[in-house]
């Protein structure tokens, strides 16, 4: 199979090299490895310089994770593309198994691995497909050993919940182009992919590859550590695509549900650790008929003197103890 792979890569030179050396340790060696370097300030130019020819960089002014990601599919010359970010790997045969599932239906438009979480160099021994709400895959099209494809789009299933990370994602280039390609009206909000995620769950037939073939790092220097930071993100996200895409008008109660659901669970957390302040604006960005008695309670309780209010929560929360 033809692969092009785009890494795009910000402040990376220390984690940059497992990435490459992971993508250039492919079974399937790709016809190219591009390294979108995203103004990077470190020594990141100097790293890809020892990977030359093999690795070739393209250098942008900082602009962002996803306007990198839409550089190198744009400089692609295979006809698919598939991104690694500069912190996380492969295992040596994600190529492999990608084309596999491209051979067995080669009108895949796009398709994502499974994947593991990777701490202090361990790889989990759970697998994010693992979480997945019952009935989730139903529907799906097996194609081969644990493959297969949706043949009609899954944004119901994706606004429910996201499995899917940039890392695991193979797609045909130019269904990506014609899609709009990454969506760069999202800003640089946290879990910024969610956008393009729920673009992409438009098309069909979508793959999905069961094997955890990519690790995901989560260290210091990444952004997707804070739940609540992801919950308002990923809400934030939504508001945007349904405003942006008159294709998801059929989805917009749903859509709705989960922006509320996801700023609640945010509104809970902040509470939770005493930061009233965020959990005065989270409550401002809930609809009427998304506040319900416990929402106001806490956001009467932010509203009071930071003392008084701390001590509340202390009491809140021993109360919920000796209750178990």
């Amino acid at each position: 199979m033809d692969v092009s792979v785009v890494i795009p890569s910000y402040n990376r030179a220390d984690l940059l090299p497992f990435t490459l050396d992971a993508v250039l340790a492919q079974t399937i060696p790709p016809r190219e490895v591009i390294v979108v370097d995203d103004g990077s300030r470190d020594d990141t130019p100097a790293v890809v310089a020892r990977y030359a020819p093999r690795v070739r960089v393209i250098g942008i002014a900082n602009s962002g994770s996803i306007v990198a990601r839409n550089t190198g599919l744009r400089a692609a010359t295979a006809p698919h593309v598939a991104f690694c970010d500069s912190d996380d790997l492969w295992t040596p045969d994600f190529l492999e198994r990608m084309a596999e599932l491209w051979r067995a239906e080669p009108a895949t438009q796009v398709a994502y691995s499974n994947f593991r979480i990777v701490r202090d160099d361990v790889w989990s021994t759970e697998t994010k497909f693992d979480d997945a709400p019952t009935g989730y895959w139903d529907g799906l099209r097996p194609v081969g050993n644990g493959i297969g494809v949706f043949d009609v789009p899954i944004v119901d299933r994706v606004v429910r919940w996201q499995p899917f990370f940039q890392s695991g994602l193979m797609v045909d280039r130019q269904a990506m182009l014609d899609a709009g390609g990454w969506d760069e009206g999202v800003g640089r909000t946290v879990g910024d992919d969610f956008g393009t995620v729920l673009r992409l769950a438009e098309l069909s037939p979508f793959g999905v590859v069961f094997a955890p073939l990519s690790g995901i790092r989560k260290h210091g220097g990444n952004f997707s550590g804070s739940v609540r930071a992801m919950n308002l993100g990923d809400a934030a996200i939504l508001e945007y695509v349904l405003a942006s895409r008159p294709s998801l008008t059929p989805h917009a109660a749903l859509i709705r549900d989960s922006i509320a659901r996801r700023r609640r669970d945010a509104l809970d957390s902040a509470f939770a650790d005493g930061d009233f302040a965020a959990v005065r604006a989270i409550y401002g960005l809930l609809p009427v008929e998304a506040q319900s008695f416990q929402t106001g309670l806490k956001r009467v309780v932010a509203v009071l003197p930071a003392p008084l209010a701390s001590g509340l929560v202390r009491m809140l929360s021993s109360a919920r103890t000796a209750l178990r």
